[in-house]
């Protein structure tokens, strides 16, 4: 009970959190065009086989994301990154790799949905109106799918058979589509933590006001002044009492552009 108050707390706090995506989910497709294809062609085919049952090849882009977003740290690795009762207790300290295989061939979306929860943990990122009406508009349909195909099992109607196949059809479509937008969002998420697209951009002052050549010029006209540090000085922010550990992220690794 005090671990479902918990996790209930923190998706709360979720959506107070100051940042938002670097992409939101309706411009992945243009933000990593490549990476979008592969995540989305990687997902069909295990669709495929989950399917027809011809073979096991799993979701190896939730591996990779996950992965990376521990910084290559399998020691660190928790089952659904803590967020689910049974983390720290499937032994994944004795073996994490396969761990995380288990964990993504068997519970793929709560895959995805823990990498997600982990970065938005680690810099405090929310998510848009926009990105979470996408999100909500995929669980509703796969709901409606499966009360389809129930009504049509109970009934036993073929032309309300036929439709709830279609359903699930374009409901497993939807699906797919929305993790690989999801899974590229957290890529290029974590590509702009890793320093790839350079220094963040400056954000475009206010306009200033103009001043006479006999007048003092005051310092940073039109500037805000930081929040700690620079001018004026001030209290340092504070530290991060959530995932991941003061320790982390490791040397090499530079977040710029969050604000916490």
């Amino acid at each position: 009970m005090a671990a479902s108050q918990a996790h209930l707390e923190k998706m709360q706090l979720r959506q107070s959190y100051r940042n938002v995506w670097h992409t939101d989910l309706m411009r992945t497709i243009s933000a990593d065009t490549p990476y979008c294809c592969f995540s989305l062609f990687c997902l069909l085919w295990f669709l495929t086989i989950l399917l027809f049952y011809t073979h096991v090849s799993g979701p190896c882009v939730s591996y990779l994301l996950r992965k990376r977003a521990l910084y290559n740290d399998m020691s660190r690795y928790t089952c659904c990154a803590g967020y689910m009762p049974c983390s720290g207790k499937c032994g994944e300290s004795k073996c994490p790799e396969l761990c995380l295989c288990t964990e993504v061939f068997l519970c793929f979306g709560n895959s995805v949905a823990s990498t997600r929860f982990l970065l938005q943990d680690e810099f405090n990122i929310q998510t848009t109106q926009c990105d979470n009406c996408i999100i909500g508009f995929m669980f509703c349909l796969q709901q409606l799918a499966c009360i389809c195909s129930i009504v049509a099992c109970l009934v036993g109607s073929d032309e309300l058979s036929d439709a709830s196949q279609a359903l699930n059809c374009l409901a497993d479509m939807v699906y797919c589509t929305v993790c690989a937008c999801m899974q590229t969002q957290h890529k290029v998420e974590m590509d702009k933590r890793d320093g790839k697209f350079g220094p963040q951009p400056m954000a475009v002052p206010p306009a200033q006001q103009m001043s006479r050549f006999d007048q003092p010029y005051p310092p940073n006209v039109g500037y805000g002044q930081p929040a700690y540090g620079g001018y004026p000085p001030g209290p340092p922010p504070p530290q991060s009492q959530g995932y991941p550990p003061a320790a982390y992220p490791p040397p090499g690794y530079p977040a710029p552009g969050y604000q916490r």
